[in-house]
């Protein structure tokens, strides 16, 4: 499970710049030209280019060349991984990390309250 908190956070720290949270949220509505999302964000070309690029490597983003301009769209298949992922982080279940260091945290606690009761004494 760890590995998976590595792959996600790739992904997080995509999603961490304002204009790229634009350029997905304009790519939810379908494909577009590149020129399409500078019309929309007051950015440079080679500035695009860089965010198309980090939005690609973290697999949000699909692209295809149609002639000199590149065509974007959002990679559906790891859309719906992310958005199941989030669900899983913030839910209860059997398999999750406080449960697998269970005794460290309970350890942790009364070795905290052991040190307030013994303060509370001198």
């Amino acid at each position: 499970m760890q590995g998976i908190y590595f792959n996600y956070s790739l992904i997080f720290k995509a999603l961490s710049d304002e204009t790229r949270l634009k350029i997905i949220d304009m790519l939810s509505c379908g494909e577009l030209c590149a020129c399409d999302i500078l019309d929309c964000v007051d950015i440079s070309q080679s500035t695009l280019s860089y965010h198309m690029k980090v939005l690609t490597e973290a697999k949000l983003v699909d692209g295809r060349k149609d002639g000199s301009w590149v065509r974007y769209s959002l990679n559906e298949k790891n859309k719906d991984q992310l958005i199941s992922f989030l669900t899983n982080l913030m839910e209860d279940k059997e398999s999750c990390i406080c449960k697998d260091f269970n005794n460290e945290f309970k350890n942790c606690c009364v070795k905290g309250e052991n040190i307030v009761n013994e303060h509370r004494h001198l």
